[in-house]
């Protein structure tokens, strides 16, 4: 099996050349990589080109651009990263090889998030217990599926936020997740840059109030209102 990679971008331009080469080497193994841009005003698109299998546009949001991904990936499993997130070494053979023995659809790596804060290591620790504990995954830890269980469940729901925890719910329907221990490694920026111990208030009240109904578009723009 091969893997599609894709990653939705939005103005991205500072970061976006280091991340993809980051993937090179799962590309020369015979992987794609699908970076799916947001109408970035930067040059984001321009940085991708030729760094990637294939750079196409869709309308701004996660949930739609890593839809518009995966409806052009060729590959048997799909994995959707964050620009800001970097894969551990043989992310490739460690998912391939997890999927096939332990015939689960879906899983995703243990996340380490890199920053000044010492507060940071103890926030991954516990994102990775809770995930393991309900089965429901990030996207900062990389999520894979198979693409016939993405298409079986839909992709991602048209949600401005959350759209990672309701894929979860719906692909635990279809199978317990794979919790690989390796850890992807992602920035610390949106932590760092309104304050840890904020930021972790806040997205706990955000994914407290989704679970108990809120609409995503609300806690979207509270979130937006919040990181402006």
């Amino acid at each position: 099996m091969k893997i599609s990679i894709i990653v939705p971008a939005l103005n991205e331009a500072e970061g976006i050349a280091a991340a993809l080469a980051g993937l090179a080497s799962l590309r020369k193994r015979g992987h794609e990589v699908i970076v799916v841009d947001g109408s970035s005003s930067d040059k984001t698109a321009a940085l991708s080109r030729g760094a990637a299998d294939r750079v196409v546009a869709a309308p701004r949001g996660r949930a739609s651009q890593m839809n518009a991904g995966a409806a052009l990936a060729q590959d048997e499993v799909l994995l959707f990263l964050h620009a800001d997130t970097r894969l551990p070494e043989n992310a490739d053979a460690r998912i391939l090889q997890g999927l096939a023995a332990s015939g689960r659809a879906w899983g995703r790596f243990d996340v380490r998030i890199e920053g000044k804060s010492r507060l940071l290591p103890v926030i991954a620790f516990f994102m990775n217990l809770r995930s393991r504990a309900t089965g429901i995954a990030t996207g900062d830890q990389a999520i894979f599926v198979r693409r016939d269980a993405f298409r079986r469940i839909g992709g991602f729901p048209p949600l401005e936020l959350m759209e990672d925890i309701a894929l979860s719910r719906s692909l635990k329907r279809v199978s317990r997740p794979l919790c690989l221990a390796d850890e992807a490694v992602t920035s610390g920026r949106r932590w760092e840059r309104r304050g840890v111990l904020r930021t972790v208030l806040l997205m706990g009240w955000l994914r407290l109030a989704f679970f108990f109904g809120a609409a995503p578009a609300k806690l979207a723009r509270l979130y937006d209102g919040e990181r402006g």
